[in-house]
C-alpha cells in the first residue's frame, strides 16, 4: 500500500481505506492475456515477473502517480517493466489536480502504451485526453524468442 510522505510533505495512507490484493491475476481479452496491477505496484518487479510467468502478454496498470514522483519515475519504471518481462505495458493515468478530503492532490498523468522492446508506441499529452495503440501478441512472442529472459531467470534466496 502507498503509505508515504511525499517530497512535498503530503502524507498518503492508502492502508487506512483500502486493502492490498492477495492474488496474481490475469484474464483473456481478444486473444491477449492481460495481467492486472495498479499504481504503486509499478515499484515491485516481482509482481510483474509473476504475471509474466502466468502468461501475461500485456500488463494493465491504472494509476494516480503523484506529480513529484511521476515526473521522474513514471516512464522509466513502465519501460523497465515492459522490457524486463517482454510484455506490452498499458498504463492509464489520472492527470491534474483533485481533492483528497480537504487536501488538494496533483497527479502526473501521461498515460502510455509501451511495447515489449521498451518503445513507447502511444502517449497521452499533458492534460485530459486519450491515446490508442495496437497490441500484437506475435510481437511478444518474437521479442521473447530473441532474448528468452523468462527461461534465464534464476531464483535468489
Amino acid at each position: 500500500m502507498f503509505d508515504i510522505t511525499a517530497p512535498d510533505g503530503k502524507k498518503y495512507h492508502e492502508s487506512a481505506s483500502m486493502k492490498p490484493g492477495d492474488a496474481v491475476v490475469t484474464y483473456e481479452c481478444e486473444g491477449v492475456t492481460v495481467g492486472c496491477s495498479i499504481c504503486y505496484d509499478l515499484r515491485f518487479p516481482a509482481l510483474f515477473q509473476a504475471l509474466s510467468a502466468k502468461g501475461a502478454q500485456m500488463i494493465a496498470l491504472p494509476a494516480a502517480f503523484t506529480l513529484q514522483t511521476g515526473k521522474d519515475h513514471w516512464e522509466t519504471l513502465i519501460r523497465a517493466r515492459a522490457i524486463e518481462n517482454e510484455v506490452y505495458f498499458c498504463a492509464s493515468a489520472q492527470t491534474g489536480q483533485h481533492m483528497q478530503g480537504n487536501e488538494p492532490r496533483s497527479t502526473w498523468g501521461h498515460s502510455m502504451l509501451v511495447d515489449p522492446w521498451g518503445h513507447v508506441t502511444a502517449r497521452a499529452s499533458d492534460g485530459v485526453g486519450y491515446t490508442a495503440g495496437r497490441v500484437d501478441p506475435e510481437r511478444v512472442a518474437k521479442v521473447r524468442a530473441m532474448i528468452p529472459v523468462a527461461s534465464h531467470r534464476v531464483a535468489f534466496s
